[in-house]
């Protein structure tokens, strides 16, 4: 069976600033990567070739096989990629309820599903996003991604500034994610403490490159020192 996702050899740029050097990854159907580096590394950029937001310059892209290298994002979105962006990028001015729905497709995620998942959402579903705390827009964030009904989730630091009790929350509904199977991860996150519980392998970037890749459990004091550490 071929991975779900292969990343072989992609380099990317802004304009004439070159950010991706060659950055290789694979994930196996199923399975949860950690995406790590410092910050600066490329792990949004590369992220964002996967999404196709940001088209690369060189290298191939696949999904469950299919060659998805330059794809518009929408069209990389409905062969099931759902991604929770950096900054939650909510709807501000529509209610939790029409922020679901916009991304609603058929499947098992529907607004029980997400309500049930994160309760909170249930609650203030009438609300408009603009209202909801950084912690409730971050789980609306991941909430409109599920609706999406996708085979794989891409979380871009979806802890990132929240306080510990909602850390926590989130980190407990990423991980009844893993539980129930049937989905595939790739977190960014800068707690290794928490991405060890749910992430199998783990792929680390430094200057745009893959410097590192393996088993999460592998992955041991030098590497974290030389490649994460301040």
């Amino acid at each position: 069976m071929s991975p779900l996702v292969q990343i072989e050899g992609v380099t990317a740029a802004y304009g004439a600033s070159q950010a991706l050097f060659g950055v290789d990854l694979t994930l196996k159907e199923g399975g949860a990567l950690a995406l790590m580096g410092r910050n600066g590394m490329g792990k949004s950029t590369t992220l964002k070739t996967l999404c196709g937001l940001l088209p690369p310059t060189g290298g191939r892209v696949r999904l469950a096989g299919v060659e998805i290298t330059g794809r518009p994002a929408h069209r990389i979105a409905r062969l099931g990629v759902g991604l929770v962006p950096e900054g939650r990028r909510c709807f501000a001015p529509l209610t939790v309820a029409e922020n679901l729905l916009a991304a609603a497709r058929p499947g098992p995620w529907d607004m029980a599903r997400v309500g049930a998942l994160f309760p909170r959402l249930a609650e203030r579903r009438d609300q408009v996003a603009r209202s909801l705390s950084g912690g409730e827009q971050q789980m609306l964030a991941i909430g409109r991604a599920l609706m999406t009904n996708p085979r794989l989730l891409v979380l871009d630091e979806a802890t990132e500034g929240l306080a510990p009790v909602v850390r926590q929350e989130i980190w407990a509904a990423i991980a009844r994610l893993r539980a129930e199977g049937g989905l595939s991860l790739i977190l960014v996150d800068k707690s290794l403490r928490e991405l060890r519980q749910v992430a199998d392998t783990a792929v680390i970037l430094a200057r745009g490159r893959t410097v590192w890749s393996g088993s999460i459990d592998a992955l041991g004091a030098e590497q974290t020192n030389r490649w994460l550490g301040v």
